[in-house]
């Protein structure tokens, strides 16, 4: 590693070249995603401006040749993209690959990595050896402030090209896999150069910069290995830590290793790194001070510092937390970081934001809601400290909101499918278009909650009604799942969630031939539960975000409701295929599908959405429309 001050390097100039290349290529790349965002923005605004129109009768439809065009190409680049081979085997999932669409984007930056390690470097002379250990040097080091770039949660190319720091990890995580490549590559060839002339310990007495190399290389092995997911999810807390810790050491060790000439990559990435942190705190200490003094007209929850946090336990496992007043928008789909000092002094969760967000003057305060699930470590305090304290309030701090999710009201029809707590993320998006005050392009929502147990889901069926309702009222049609496919208490398996709670006498069941044959049935019930009410909770708890609506106080009666036919029930796992192929088949316009929850259900909808849209061969001048897939996965 002959990398001293003075030293260049064999085919220096070639080696700054492709530094440089290397980074007019991202550079390039980020332009063109920010280039067909533009576009997508603009065919959304003129959707919209369509929807508006009534003399349009398909306004999510392409009128013209270009935006058919358009329509196409991105029909064929979503086809590519949406196959996923899922590994089933109990112990192996996590090894699942990527979907198709990032095996391709991996390849192709592997290619380039690969021609930058080897053009005009693998010739058999003198300096074979030390040519390609210069060379795979130079293309290590470029890759680092990329590195840091995409690990950044406060994130500008998340922000330009209008994704967001969680979806941009995995090439973090490959990105670093490719650095560990070439930098192995680098330091073998010069060892082994070493190892020919017989002066390695020589070497390593003589170059101390050698020595800072081969700590660098070893924390970056370290990170790597631990940061395939059964390690990481064995204590992600403590993993957390020692990935920070080891990301500022690294920095620290390729500084005293590199030349000057190369040290500007290190400062790139110190300050990315600098940058993030600072702009994280900032958010912090903003969205958590207040420099106003509360008043008695106030929302309650309102604090100097922190946020009152109110906590409920629902069932065995589910807790579903209120934090209110405050003062920052969101959109159906985003997540904050949760940190409360009393449960966790040096932890900050991940939680999606469970309701959309209040319209103005529908709402006394501007709270939201998180569900919590109980696992362990954190989520587990929660939900014990709400069972023992359920009148107690905490001050808990917020982060955020992170998350670029697309607009959910320029498609005529929306599939949710939502496994367990993944309903936190598709419940807000009905929520978002049951409560739109503008007139929409959705015509029609199909919503499918699965979980093992009725527990799980019942605060998300409740609230999934209450939003169905509404937009049903506004002329959209919707079609509520329920799927309950493990064991109740009673120990009975695959009993349906709703027919459970089917103890009022004006609940009455409709049971259908082929429902029964494949497990389900359709069910007309009355919205709540027999004798629930708003006033069975909290004030500050009994509403998708925070305070009632004023028509749904007072008396502690339970609110008459007109039976509802919208809603299925399952006592196994729903067909995700004809559960997306009806609605796709009878849209006019383009659909989204959303689909949040594990890595089996996300394989098997990304395959099905493929196969559907190869089938129909939209936008290929068949007259089918486009379909939209987005994925949340249970990925930290």
């Amino acid at each position: 590693m002959d990398m001293d001050m003075h030293a260049a390097g064999v085919g220096s100039d070639t080696n700054y070249a492709f530094a440089r290349d290397y980074w007019y290529i991202v550079a390039g790349v980020t332009g063109l995603l920010v280039a067909i965002r533009g576009v997508n923005a603009y065919g959304a605004s003129q959707r919209l401006r369509a929807c508006n129109n009534p003399a349009v009768k398909q306004p999510t439809r392409p009128d013209g040749p270009l935006s058919q065009a358009w329509a196409t190409a991105t029909a064929v680049v979503r086809e590519v993209g949406h196959p996923q081979l899922y590994v089933p085997a109990r112990g192996l999932r996590w090894a699942t690959p990527p979907p198709l669409g990032r095996v391709l984007v991996l390849l192709c930056y592997w290619a380039m990595v690969a021609y930058f390690m080897s053009w005009g470097a693998v010739v058999d002379d003198a300096y074979f050896w030390e040519r390609i250990g210069f060379r795979n040097a130079w293309v290590a080091v470029a890759q680092l402030p990329l590195l840091f770039l995409l690990a950044m949660k406060a994130n500008p190319v998340g922000w330009l090209v209008g994704s967001s720091h969680e979806r941009l990890n995995w090439l973090h995580r490959w990105v670093a896999r490719t650095m560990l490549v070439t930098a192995t590559v680098h330091g073998f060839h010069f060892w082994t150069e070493w190892a020919l002339a017989d002066f390695v310990q020589y070497e390593l007495s003589m170059m101390p910069l050698v020595k800072y190399g081969l700590g660098a290389w070893g924390v970056l092995l370290w990170s790597v290995v631990v940061g395939f997911v059964p390690l990481r999810r064995l204590a992600y807390e403590a993993w957390l830590l020692q990935h920070v810790v080891s990301s500022v050491v690294m920095l620290w060790l390729l500084y005293q290793h590199v030349p000057a000439n190369a040290k500007y990559h290190v400062w790139m990435s110190v300050s990315f790194l600098a940058f993030d942190r600072a702009a994280r705190w900032l958010l912090l200490l903003w969205q958590n001070t207040r420099w106003r003094k509360p008043d008695g007209s106030s929302c309650q929850g309102m604090r100097r510092v922190g946020h009152g946090m109110s906590m409920r336990a629902v069932g065995d496992a589910t807790t579903v937390v209120t934090i209110k007043d405050v003062h920052f928008k969101w959109r159906a789909g985003q997540h904050i970081y949760l940190w409360v000092p009393r449960l966790g002094p040096l932890e900050a969760h991940p939680y999606t934001i469970a309701c959309a967000h209040r319209v103005r003057g529908t709402c006394c305060c501007n709270s939201i809601q998180l569900i919590v699930r109980a696992h362990g470590g954190f989520s587990k305090r929660i939900h014990t400290h709400a069972s023992r304290h359920p009148e107690k309030t905490l001050t808990g701090f917020v982060s955020g909101p992170y998350g670029a999710p697309p607009r959910w009201d320029i498609y005529e029809t929306l599939v949710l499918i939502g496994a367990s707590t993944g309903a936190s993320f598709t419940v807000p998006i009905l929520e978002c278009a049951a409560a739109a005050v503008h007139r929409t392009c959705v015509r029609r929502i199909e919503v499918a909650l699965i979980a093992r147990t009725g527990d799980e889901i019942e605060y998300y069926v409740q609230r999934a009604k209450e939003a169905a309702r509404a937009a049903r009222e506004k002329g959209i049609d919707v079609r509520l799942h329920v799927a309950v496919t493990g064991r109740n208490s009673e120990g009975e398996s695959g009993v349906p969630l709703v027919p459970r709670r089917r103890e009022s006498n004006t609940a009455r069941t409709v049971e259908r031939t082929d429902a029964s044959k494949s497990g389900a049935s359709y069910t007309d019930t009355p919205a709540e539960k027999p004798g629930s009410s708003d006033t069975d909770q909290p004030p500050d708890q009994a509403g998708a975000c925070c305070c009632r609506r004023s028509s749904s106080s007072g008396t502690g009666s339970p609110r008459s409701t007109a039976p509802s036919g919208f809603i299925r029930d399952y006592a196994t796992r729903p067909d995700v295929e004809a559960l997306i192929r009806a609605p796709v088949e009878q849209a006019w316009g383009e659909t989204a599908v959303v689909v949040c929850g594990g890595r089996g259900l996300v394989a098997r909808t990304r395959n099905c959405v493929g196969r559907l849209s190869d089938e129909r061969a939209v936008h290929k001048g068949t007259g089918a429309q486009g379909i939209y897939l987005h994925v949340e996965e249970y990925a930290f």
